[in-house]
């Protein structure tokens, strides 16, 4: 029996769609874990008030994000992604200016803006220009981009930012923008239905209603990534690690290593097992990651938490996916991402203020039991929902 050619997935629209997915991902978490640096460091901004700012841009998130999903349904996705991406490059110079707290959290929120109008039409974009039966691989790989960019990014800011000042540390967000801006006009999208503009307008538009059991359901692992990005440097000048830029890059090595089989098991049909591993995986590894240290756990637990989150999050993106209409995957993605960002906000605000107010230590092991119970919230709530009310 003569086994069926899968389609082709790495065609040159994808593969520039992942670079600019990358860029845009990395420029912007550069900032992650130098602003707390920044913050107290040079404007003496008290460790309890970090979350504040870190934070900030989630309200903007909160504004954008439902709108930018029925914007990129209804536009060309990728006249989108090119004026909001050449918008959120712009924004970088005005953290040259940013010098208080007050002008900081207002350039965050004109980057929230920005960057919730981007990561939905990349991530949108991706998705239209992968084959039917190779989407969950696919959503996996460009969410690999993103995420490993997500970890790689703070790993150079720390180091750029301890050589050579949070100045240089902008220019360089600005230099990667370009590129992806580049990357973007490179795209050849493909030709898609326009959505029609008498269709009726409804909340449903913005915000995949079906999917509400797996959004709060995300708020809980995606609390415990908000824990990361923000406070590992920190964490690590606390627990004595010399260059703690290295949990990054462990992080990024479990992402891409768990990419390179859960994408296929997702396609397969198994993603309810991947994501009840997946958050098994994370909640253990935070658990570790609090009571454990010295240099080895520090990265070995950082290679699992990256791994954990490289197997759940494009599962997730995928359920929320296969609950919409074709015609509604900007809203599926806007739905996912505002999860996402919400989530990680919560536990930057948090963060904050655990650490502040009790250690490091309570914060990450306030992420290892929410993750735990989004465990039990996924196999009661989700998993049942999902079977309802998904796409046949």
């Amino acid at each position: 029996m003569i086994q069926k050619q899968k389609p082709k997935l790495w065609t040159a629209g994808y593969i520039n769609v992942c670079i600019a997915n990358f860029l845009m991902a990395c420029s912007f978490n550069l900032l992650m874990p130098s602003i707390p640096l920044y913050i107290t460091e040079r404007l003496g901004v008290a460790q309890s008030q970090t979350g504040i700012v870190l934070s900030s841009y989630t309200i903007a998130l909160l504004f954008v994000r439902p709108f930018s999903g029925y914007i990129v349904d209804l536009y060309s996705r990728k006249k989108v992604l090119l004026v909001s991406f050449i918008c959120y490059v712009s924004i970088f110079f005005g953290y040259f200016w940013a010098t208080t707290v007050i002008l900081l959290v207002l350039v965050r929120f004109l980057h929230g803006i920005m960057w919730g109008m981007c990561s939905v039409s990349t991530s949108t974009l991706a998705i239209d220009l992968v084959p039917a039966e190779r989407r969950a691989e696919g959503i996996g790989f460009a969410g690999t981009f993103m995420n490993v960019a997500m970890a790689v990014g703070p790993f150079i800011a720390i180091h750029i930012y301890q050589q050579q000042g949070f100045n240089t540390l902008i220019s360089y967000a600005i230099g990667m923008g370009v590129f992806g801006i580049i990357a973007v006009s490179l795209i050849k999208a493909p030709v898609r239905p326009k959505l029609k503009n008498s269709e009726k307008i409804s909340f449903d538009r913005f915000f995949l209603l079906p999917a509400w059991a797996i959004f709060l359901n995300q708020l809980l692992p995606c609390f415990a990534w908000g824990s990361i990005g923000s406070f590992v440097a920190q964490y690590g000048k606390h627990i004595g690690i010399p260059n703690a830029g290295v949990f990054f890059l462990f992080f990024a090595a479990g992402i891409i290593a768990s990419r390179a089989f859960s994408g296929r098991l997702v396609d397969k049909g198994y993603v309810h097992q991947v994501n009840v591993i997946a958050m098994a995986i994370i909640s253990v590894s935070f658990f570790a990651f609090s009571i454990l240290h010295g240099l080895y756990p520090f990265c070995i637990t950082g290679l699992f938490i990256g791994s954990g989150f490289g197997m759940m999050l494009p599962a997730m993106q995928i359920i929320y996916v296969n609950m919409a209409q074709n015609n509604k995957r900007g809203t599926a993605n806007s739905t996912y991402l505002l999860g996402f960002d919400v989530g990680c906000s919560i536990g930057m605000l948090a963060g904050g203020f655990i650490t502040g107010m009790w250690t490091f230590e309570a914060l990450y092991l306030t992420s290892s039991c929410l993750c735990l119970i989004g465990i039990l919230l996924y196999v009661l709530v989700s998993k049942p929902a999902f079977d309802r009310k998904r796409m046949k």
